[in-house]
């Protein structure tokens, strides 16, 4: 089951990495023309929040002790923190 996890998360961040790296790629009109100045910053710290927001969201989930059980209170924000800064590695 753990094994299991570990894939999912791993997963996760392979996707996320990939979401990254095409903000700019995904910034354009309803129409498919590609966007430009403001409307293209706009739409590319949107998209990074985004996923920003997804790797948390992994690094909580990868909060868990060595038995399995799930992490709580400082030793909690320290993995997340820790995960945080692996994945923009």
């Amino acid at each position: 089951m753990r094994n299991l996890i570990v894939a999912a998360i791993a997963t996760l961040f392979v996707v996320n990495t990939a979401f990254a790296a095409s903000c700019a790629d995904q910034a354009v009109s309803k129409d498919g023309k590609p966007l430009a100045g403001a409307a293209k910053a706009a739409s590319i710290k949107k998209c990074e929040k985004e996923a920003a927001a997804a790797a948390t969201a992994a690094c909580e989930t990868k909060a868990v002790s060595k038995d399995g059980k799930p992490l709580a209170g400082a030793a909690k924000a320290a993995s997340i923190k820790k995960c945080q800064a692996d994945a923009k590695k």
